[in-house]
């Protein structure tokens, strides 16, 4: 079991950065891989970014590259999400979850467990 709480939303101006934060309880983090999703209103969950159980491998939406970073740190039990050159069209609820998938998990239904989420809201 792995329970999950993100961190780091808020407010921020087209252009400006933010760092998600996802803080993991449970001895078996190190063995997922990590992801972040964003859902904004009236659109579907989307994938945002995932990376591998030791960080050696990671991939990021054609949306989003270039612009945002994953990583993580296992010894904190931590992953994040490094947001810049922020634009109006990220402004969602950003999820952090986690997947005991053996390839690149990028879908949904591939991840097994799932924060509550941040509200990223970027303004023009």
């Amino acid at each position: 079991q792995v329970q999950l709480v993100e961190s780091g939303g808020g407010l921020v101006q087209a252009g400006g950065s933010l760092r998600l934060s996802c803080a993991a309880s449970g001895s078996t983090f190190s063995s997922y891989a990590m992801g972040w999703f964003r859902q904004a209103p009236g659109k579907e969950r989307e994938f945002v970014a995932t990376i591998s159980w030791n960080g050696g491998s990671t991939y990021v939406a054609d949306s989003v590259k270039g612009r945002f970073t994953i990583s993580r740190d296992n010894a904190k039990i931590t992953v994040y999400l490094q947001m810049n050159s922020l634009k109006p069209e990220d402004t969602a609820v950003y999820y952090c979850a986690a997947s005991g998938a053996q390839a690149i998990p990028v879908l949904v239904y591939e991840y097994n467990y799932w924060g509550q989420g941040t509200q990223v809201t970027v303004s023009s």
